[in-house]
């Protein structure tokens, strides 16, 4: 273990509140959509139930809002007083973090919808394809001074994103494709993020140097973009083999 990150496996609760206040600059939180007791999804073609492991399960509409408001609250003590989190879901959780988020007093800055342009088709033939995600970047107090890098986000170098144009102001709707094969090599996560998602949050949103927190790390390409970029990094997830990954791809960051 090295000091650029470092990697808990216990309950995020647990680990949060043994953290000092005002420790981070940036929270990424993806958690869990907890929807695995029913659905479908389509998975290499084929047409699979859904079932990503116990920690992924509905309890009812109020104690899945009730757990996304306690880990959301105990956040928001953790950030400095002007960091920033970022929460990533489907319409299966985002609205009842975003509730949560008002309710707690955070400051919403902005909504981003993450558009996949190779996202898998809905093969029941009854809905929409679903193909985007919805980002909420928040700042601790409406009181505070978040930082942006807006030099970066409208003259930077996004080749594969087919909305931004160059030298424009960086919209809200983001076009990334999934996670390439390459970087699951080392093993794969049921939902996790490309690595152009968290560079491109982590350069807009942070410098280097700051401190960055994934509650719920899963594979740890949190870890990966923030090592990658010169931040130091915290990550927590209860299940030890995703633990042991993502320690595995930060290292190879390193080497």
């Amino acid at each position: 273990m090295t000091s650029a990150f470092k990697i808990y496996n216990d309950d995020c609760f647990d680990v949060l509140q043994n953290f000092p206040d005002e420790s981070f600059d940036m929270i990424f939180a993806d958690p869990p959509y907890l929807l695995s007791q029913s659905g479908t999804s389509c998975q290499n073609g084929r047409l699979v139930t859904i079932d990503k492991g116990r920690w992924d399960i509905s309890r009812s509409i109020a104690e899945d809002y009730e757990f996304h408001k306690r880990w959301l609250e105990a956040c928001r003590r953790l950030l400095k007083p002007d960091g920033t989190i970022w929460v990533s879901g489907t319409y299966h959780s985002i609205h009842s973090c975003g509730l949560a988020m008002m309710l707690l007093n955070y400051h919403i800055l902005n909504e981003i919808a993450w558009f996949k342009p190779n996202a898998s088709p809905n093969l029941s033939c009854k809905y929409f394809t679903a193909s985007h995600e919805t980002l909420i970047w928040a700042r601790k107090s409406k009181k505070g001074k978040h930082y942006f890098n807006y030099d970066a986000m409208k003259n930077g170098d996004f080749p594969k994103d087919t909305i931004k144009k160059p030298h424009t102001q960086m919209r809200t709707v983001w076009s990334i494709p999934t996670t390439p094969f390459e970087e699951k090599t080392l093993g794969r996560h049921p939902t996790q993020k490309p690595l152009a998602l968290l560079e491109r949050i982590i350069i807009a949103a942070t410098r280097p140097g700051d401190n960055i927190l994934d509650p719920f790390m899963g594979s740890g390409t949190t870890g990966v973009a923030a090592v990658k970029l010169g931040r130091r990094f915290s990550g927590i997830d209860t299940d030890p083999a995703y633990c042991r990954l993502a320690e595995k791809r930060i290292k190879t960051v390193l080497l």
